[in-house]
């Protein structure tokens, strides 16, 4: 498979998945008009990518901020790997939020209670 990258913008953020590392990185602000479109070539590319039985995947994610509809398109990002995770696909999640930023450390530990897969929370920033 090809890489994946979709450039940030103003209320996106920047997606890149490398398809022979099988490392997803998610950064930025997301808050797009339609999260739904935004979001739906990665979920397809990550679906594709997980039924060619590619190896190992980790996410490296640091989104900040994320509007209503967003959260719900990251969560289904977070349950496609939780699937392959519980098939036994080797699949992992560290989330990256600056350390004063206490609405975010809330946000990703939601994030996390839904999950079984093996997710890191890392606070960062001096």
């Amino acid at each position: 498979m090809d890489n994946l990258s979709l450039t940030a913008s103003s209320a996106t953020p920047s997606v890149s998945f490398d398809a022979v590392g099988g490392v997803l990185a998610l950064s930025g602000e997301s808050y797009p008009e339609n999260a739904f479109e935004f979001y739906k070539p990665l979920l397809n590319w990550v679906s594709r990518y997980l039924q060619d039985g590619a190896s190992a995947v980790t996410a490296e994610i640091a989104l900040s901020y994320l509007n209503t509809s967003s959260i719900k398109s990251v969560m289904d990002l977070l349950d496609l790997l939780e699937a392959a995770h519980r098939g036994g696909r080797q699949v992992s999640v560290r989330w990256s939020y600056h350390k004063d930023n206490d609405r975010a450390l809330e946000m990703i530990e939601e994030f996390k209670e839904e999950v079984t897969l093996p997710f890191f929370i890392v606070a960062v920033g001096a």
